[in-house]
């Protein structure tokens, strides 16, 4: 059994969504300056580096990050390798790559070569999920979606069609994981989100890792 960490790592380096708090990691307390232990303050949003969307994030009364079924959050997944040349994932794609035995899908994108050098900042013409191609996952009960950027919708969207046809289905987005180095194919998906019970719930960081099944 091999076991792949998917997620990113939390830096002030580390890209976020440009309308989202940025990442900052201070000292609290340190032993250096005589403190009887290390302690650090994080401060960043919710859907910084690799982070679950729960219903919460964009309809009103939906459930929160803390009450997500860890059914969804755990098991089978398949990472769906997408053209290099594809600037968002349609329907059609969809259809061809995914069907009734998908529990949990991964679309490995041209995004992942994003995360060779995110020092670079936020990159708005990152690999997006057409709307059309989110009802289709819905139409095969699909349970977690995931995309290897910070967002599974096309920059700028003014309806954020794509999160609402999926949270409202009840199926999880997973966003900002790191493919580089996995091969298309099924394995075992581990995703747990901090169990944050304040705020609107909206969603959380996670780690997420891989396991080959064999």
């Amino acid at each position: 059994m091999t076991i792949y960490d998917i997620s990113v790592p939390l830096s002030a380096a580390t890209p976020t969504y440009p309308s989202d708090p940025s990442i900052e990691i201070k000292s609290w307390s340190d032993l250096t300056r005589g403190d009887h232990a290390n302690v650090s303050l994080l401060h960043f949003g919710a859907h910084s580096g690799t982070h679950v969307d729960a219903p919460a994030h964009f309809i009103a009364g939906g459930s929160k990050v803390d009450a997500l079924p860890l059914e969804s959050l755990m098991g089978p997944v398949t990472v769906v390798e997408v053209p290099t040349d594809a600037m968002s994932i349609d329907a059609e794609f969809v259809g061809n790559n995914c069907n009734e035995a998908t529990q949990r899908v991964l679309f490995k994108t041209r995004n992942s070569s994003f995360w060779n050098n995110p020092e670079a900042g936020f990159r708005t013409d990152y690999t997006y999920l057409e709307s059309a191609a989110a009802r289709r996952l819905t139409e095969l009960e699909i349970r977690l979606v995931g995309i290897d950027y910070l967002s599974i919708e096309q920059y700028k969207s003014e309806d954020f069609e794509t999160h609402l046809i999926l949270l409202s289905s009840g199926a999880v987005i997973l966003e900002g994981v790191d493919l580089r180095n996995i091969s298309g194919g099924r394995y075992e998906l581990i995703c747990l989100p901090l169990r944050i019970a304040g705020g609107s719930g909206d969603g959380a960081p996670a780690r997420a890792v891989l396991r080959t099944l064999a």
